[in-house]
């Protein structure tokens, strides 16, 4: 169940949350708000692989 919810979270993620990645963003110089948000995908995507 809780993989699940993990799986369709990280599908939400693709669809609405940019993509850092693709916009060769340096995380050492990202924003707060950019980290978070890297962050949070990270740590979706651990949880819905696990």
């Amino acid at each position: 169940m809780k993989k699940k919810a993990f799986k369709l979270l990280a599908k939400l993620n693709k669809i609405i949350l940019p993509s850092y990645t693709k916009q060769r963003l340096d995380l050492s110089k990202a924003s707060k708000v950019q980290m978070a948000i890297f962050g949070w995908k990270v740590y979706v995507t651990k949880n819905a692989l696990d």
